[in-house]
């Protein structure tokens, strides 16, 4: 069975097929997502790596944990549920703002 894990802690010049080709030496990678900025394009700094079988996702976390790559010493860990977001055009959200104060008391 797949399991999915998080790496974190990325030099923003990692790429997709750099970490596929360090997690491939422990094991068949079913998937590896960097995660992006939506407008710049540009790395988060971390991604998550789907490893076809538990025990070689067990290998990388002891195996990977730590190492350097592309200078920066990298955090790989099993990657949690995602968290269900709340967006404001959903109905959600909200907050409102308290009023102007303008002058107060004698002048």
């Amino acid at each position: 069975m797949a399991k999915k894990l998080y790496v974190g802690n990325l030099s923003y010049s990692t790429t997709e097929s750099a970490l596929s080709e360090l997690f491939g030496e422990i094991g068949e990678v079913a998937s590896v997502n960097l995660i992006t900025d939506r407008m710049s394009g540009r790395s988060k700094g971390f991604a998550f790596v789907e490893m076809a079988e538990e025990s070689a996702a067990q290998q990388a976390i002891a195996e990977i944990n730590g190492k350097e790559l592309d200078g920066r010493e990298i955090k790989v860990a099993e990657a949690r549920p995602r968290r269900e977001r709340r967006d404001s055009w959903d109905g959600g959200g909200g907050g409102g703002g308290g009023g102007g104060g303008g002058r107060r008391g004698r002048y």
